[in-house]
């Protein structure tokens, strides 16, 4: 927690000129000026500095070597870019999925392919997520030259593209723990209908390339963005069930 908050302030004290652009971000508290940049680096490198100090203290150093790793790709390489191309919020996936493998390092001491499954899920996830979140506020990404899908190629087209991709490439991605034997067949059957419905709100999504209003554009976007933050606990509740199950 410590290090993914100072990596998320350390984002916010770079990207404060743009956030104070677009209205869902004007009012963080760098870019609002609540703060200054200097408190605002002092918290974010603090908080990581600390976070690696715990991590250090109570796991591993593989684990503070991976974490330290992730903030390094998120604030240096995935933040800068995001003005640059749009290959950015691939990038960008990695450290958003680092967390589970994070905790299979700290419980475990070496990286294992349950730990890769974990990070797999999380990293295959985000897309159709932030597809949602950035056809939403197209707008506001657009008027912060930050390069989003939905601002390089407005009719949305290659947003849905890529948006069902990974909604199609996430069931058998959930699929690999019951691969693995971390779960059974049970998980197995409910990752699958899990899926199928996270993949038929995607499909539902691909109706802004006809939708007639930008209200109902919005809708289905947004449809997709709740249905992707249910998915997921829902998803991992259901694995670790299966585990304790096991």
């Amino acid at each position: 927690a410590l290090v993914s908050g100072g990596a998320s302030a350390l984002n916010e004290a770079l990207e404060r000129k743009s956030d104070a652009k677009m209205i869902r971000t004007a009012q963080r508290p760098i870019a609002a000026g609540r703060i200054s940049l200097l408190q605002g680096l002092i918290l974010g490198l603090g908080a990581v500095a600390l976070g690696a100090y715990w991590l250090q203290h109570f796991t591993n150093q593989l684990t503070v070597g991976l974490a330290l790793v992730t903030v390094f790709t998120y604030v240096a390489i995935y933040t800068p870019l995001k003005r640059v191309t749009t290959l950015a919020t691939f990038l960008g996936a990695f450290p958003g999925a680092a967390g589970p493998l994070l905790g299979w390092t700290a419980s475990r001491g070496q990286i294992e392919w349950p730990g890769v499954a974990l990070f797999a899920i999380l990293f295959v996830w985000q897309f159709p997520h932030f597809m949602a979140i950035a056809w939403l506020y197209r707008q506001d990404y657009g008027r912060a030259g930050i390069k989003m899908l939905p601002v390089v190629q407005p009719d949305g087209l290659s947003t849905v593209i890529e948006a069902l991709f990974y909604a199609v490439l996430m069931i058998p991605v959930s699929l690999l723990p019951w691969w693995l034997g971390m779960a059974g067949l049970p998980y197995a059957i409910y990752a699958t209908l899990l899926g199928l419905f996270y993949l038929g709100y995607t499909v539902r999504f691909s109706r802004i390339l006809k939708a007639t209003s930008e209200t109902e554009s919005r809708m289905f976007a947004r449809d997709l963005l709740k249905v992707s933050v249910i998915y997921l606990p829902l998803l991992l509740t259901g694995l670790m069930l299966a585990a304790i199950a096991r």
